[in-house]
């Protein structure tokens, strides 16, 4: 049942580019277009928040985050930032699969290693073989 969500995922941020960068050409300015994405966004989730009902913060809960939990907002904001920049110039399919290559690869060392609260996941033949195939595919697709 997991997989179905993460494949909608997977069409949900190819499209994000294109919207995104539809709005960086009536702004003419992509850092602009992607904040104004992010506000949408924090008005979406701040509604749902509310709507939850949750307590925002439970007592001493900020000061056991650790400092590098902080950052998810900085790679969002880069991510959707440079997915502005590049989408019109590489388009849709070498955008998405090399954005997928570079998460395959995060990934087996993130796995391997356990690190930033994944799983530790011991990298296999398979795996390599699978992300081999990957950048194989992405040479291909870029290749003219």
């Amino acid at each position: 049942m997991l997989l179905p969500f993460s494949i909608l995922i997977g069409f949900s941020l190819a499209s994000q580019a294109g919207v995104n960068s539809q709005l960086r050409l009536a702004l003419s300015n992509p850092i602009q277009a992607a904040f104004i994405s992010f506000l949408v966004g924090t008005i979406v989730l701040g509604i749902i928040a509310l709507i939850q009902g949750d307590p925002w913060f439970r007592p001493n809960s900020v000061a056991t985050i650790p400092w590098w939990a902080w950052l998810g907002g900085v790679f969002g904001a880069f991510n959707i930032a440079m997915s502005i920049f590049l989408a019109p110039k590489l388009g849709a399919l070498v955008l998405a699969i090399s954005i997928v290559c570079g998460q395959v690869i995060a990934s087996l060392a993130l796995d391997q290693n356990g690190w930033l609260g994944y799983p530790k996941i011991e990298i296999t033949f398979n795996r390599i073989l699978g992300a081999i195939f990957l950048v194989v595919g992405m040479l291909l697709v870029t290749k003219k």
